[in-house]
């Protein structure tokens, strides 16, 4: 989720949702408690951020860290030597900072502390975060301190670079402050030099009792009875894009994944090969809300094992909408059954429920509607339509895990639902499927199939089957991605809140919004371009590509594929659609600069 600091600070009167204030909070719950819990170094070491310029890394300070004698001095030592910059001064011990890293740091969910480490592994300073939890989605940098002198010319700027863009990526905060003496010139002028600016000061009043002496906050604003004044200053970096390609999509990777992957290659063999896959399909299945999962190596391969349960095979028919990509039909050709296609609606571009109920014959025996680019089809009426006709339903949801239809996540609906995990989805596995149902005996017929058609415990082959399997390894990828899944789609949401804000007045555009019945996830922000427009959808494409500005043409009609047994003409909304709708870069790293020059792109090749 790299694409938070901008949003909020360029409209501060924006309004905050609750659900997207409990997702922020949630993150920083999870990720803060992830890394500081960590006990043993490889794990540690794991889960550090690079920095690549001067070489070196950001390492979490942990529980690891509670019994290294020789950190707590070092610590100390920094603390007696920047006491200069702490509104709290007092004798510094060993066991003070002790005290302070177990009760102060680690036990508080809101504060993070990361050590900087030069290219040999020595600590050199560190810097963090604290009082994030808020109804601002707020975080503070926190205790920045370059505690040797010999580090690497560089490495603190990078050190501050390299932690704001974790946050961005893994929190999604609105903003970034921090609190700085402002007669500590050297720290000022570091941070400015990174992008903070200074918005407003705070008098602070001197109090001394024994050895301690602190500068606590004044009731009064009057700067000039102050004993020393504390300068906020809030991340509003300059930034500028257009210098490289903005692609169209990417993931978002923590330090749960890479920690997950490491030790399913070290450990998710023999005994435990299967590990990571049991707890993937758990932890997906109940996010979704279904009683079943089933990882598999593509969502392609889990529409087919899900045909295949359902008994779907030559002679039948099976409607699919006509935008969406080919292997939704494709899996239905593989069972030697007709793919028919139906029309999208104009404002979801999901499969339109009345094109579906008039292509009804007595062969048809399933539906396939597509949750596309992460917004629900309208499965109230589907589901309504199917049951009258006692049709079969498998939702393709490949693009839209989390989408909401009246509340209602997709996957839920249908007797089956297919997900994907490909390398340009929300979650990602490189490749990889998921198939989803709640149905016993559905579950138990699929898995067979699953499994080479094994008869379940031996070597005995009772059916025809497939190998469409998950590895551990990749499984443990999507395990630290499902945890993270809620982060991933409020990045999404933003992304293209963004897009609205830059494009939702510009003639000859719509965006494709979601419904009022939907919750879309945004997979991918999109536009159709109306009539009025004077050049063609390609044309657009090319002159945003000269831009730097990567994009993708919606699916075509894919009734037209010279590959169908079923000839048909193309259904009008789709084939529209499919000729003029542009798919732009949605990744969820992308930022806010990034989104606004994309859309002053877009208006000035339409000017």
């Amino acid at each position: 989720m790299v694409q938070a600091v901008q949003f909020c600070i360029q409209n501060t009167a924006q309004t905050i949702d609750a659900r997207s204030l409990a997702v922020y909070n949630e993150a920083v719950r999870n990720n803060f408690q992830f890394l500081k819990q960590i006990s043993t170094l490889d794990k540690a070491q794991a889960v550090s951020l690079p920095l690549p310029r001067v070489g070196g890394y950001l390492l979490p300070i942990c529980e690891l860290h509670l019994d290294d004698a020789m950190l707590i001095s070092t610590l100390s030592n920094w603390r007696r030597e920047n006491a200069f910059a702490y509104p709290s001064r007092f004798p510094v011990t060993d066991e003070g900072t002790l005290s302070w890293l177990s009760d102060r740091l680690l036990k508080v969910p809101d504060r993070l502390l990361f050590l900087v480490l030069d290219k040999h592994g020595y600590p050199v300073g560190h810097l963090g975060y604290a009082n994030c939890l808020n109804d601002r989605r707020e975080m503070e940098i926190d205790n920045v301190v370059r505690g040797v002198n010999t580090a690497a010319r560089g490495i603190m700027t990078e050190a501050m670079e390299v932690l704001l863009h974790w946050a961005e990526e893994t929190i999604g905060p609105c903003t970034f402050h921090l609190r700085v003496f402002d007669d500590n010139a050297h720290a000022v002028n570091f941070y400015r030099a990174l992008g903070f600016k200074d918005t407003g000061t705070i008098p602070l009043r001197k109090s001394i009792q024994g050895e301690v002496t602190t500068f606590s906050p004044m009731d009064a604003a009057d700067t000039t009875a102050a004993d020393k004044i504390f300068l906020r200053m809030e991340y509003s970096p300059r930034r500028e894009a257009g210098d490289h390609l903005i692609l169209t999509a990417g993931p978002s990777m923590s330090g749960k994944e890479l920690w997950y992957v490491l030790d399913a290659a070290r450990t998710g063999w023999n005994n435990k090969w299967g590990d990571y896959i049991r707890d993937f399909e758990q932890a997906f299945a109940q996010y979704v809300g279904a009683k079943y999962a089933l990882s598999t190596s593509s969502c392609t391969g889990a529409l087919h094992l899900a045909l295949l349960a359902l008994g779907i095979g030559p002679g039948d028919e099976v409607i699919v909408p006509e935008i969406t990509w080919v292997a939704t039909a494709n899996a239905v050709a593989y069972v030697g059954a007709t793919p028919v296609f139906a029309d999208i609606e104009a404002d979801s571009w999901c499969m339109d429920p009345t094109s579906f109920e008039s292509l009804i014959t007595p062969r048809t025996k399933a539906v396939m509607p597509v949750h596309l680019y992460g917004h629900p089809a309208r499965m109230d009426r589907i589901m309504e339509i199917a049951h009258k006709h006692g049709l079969r339903v498998l939702e393709d949801a490949a693009p839209a895990i989390g989408a909401e239809c009246f509340g209602r996540r997709t996957g839920t609906f249908g007797d089956f639902a297919a997900f994907s995990f490909q390398g340009a989805k929300l979650l990602v596995t490189g490749e990889g499927g998921m198939l989803v149902t709640s149905d016993d005996n559905l579950y138990q017929k699929a898995r067979v199939i699953w499994d080479q058609g094994r008869r379940p415990g031996t070597f005995w082959i009772e059916q025809t089957g497939y190998k469409y399997k998950m590895s551990n390894i990749q499984a443990a990828l999507g395990l630290g991605q499902i945890e993270r899944v809620e982060q991933l789609i409020e990045a999404k949401r933003r992304i293209f809140e963004w897009y609205a804000e830059g494009l939702g007045d510009v003639a000859g555009i719509r965006l494709n919004y979601e419904t009022e019945w939907a919750r879309s996830i945004f997979w991918m922000s999109s536009i159709y371009l109306d009539n009025s427009v004077p050049i063609s959808r390609d044309e657009m494409r090319s002159r945003l590509r000269a831009r730097n500005v990567d994009t993708r043409p919606v699916f075509p009609a894919v009734s037209q594929y010279p590959i169908w047994p079923l000839v048909q003409a193309p259904q009008p909304i789709a084939d529209d659609v499919g000729k003029r709708a542009i798919n732009l870069p949605s990744g969820v790293c992308l930022k806010r600069h990034e989104v606004d020059y994309i859309c002053r792109s877009i208006q000035a090749i339409l000017a």
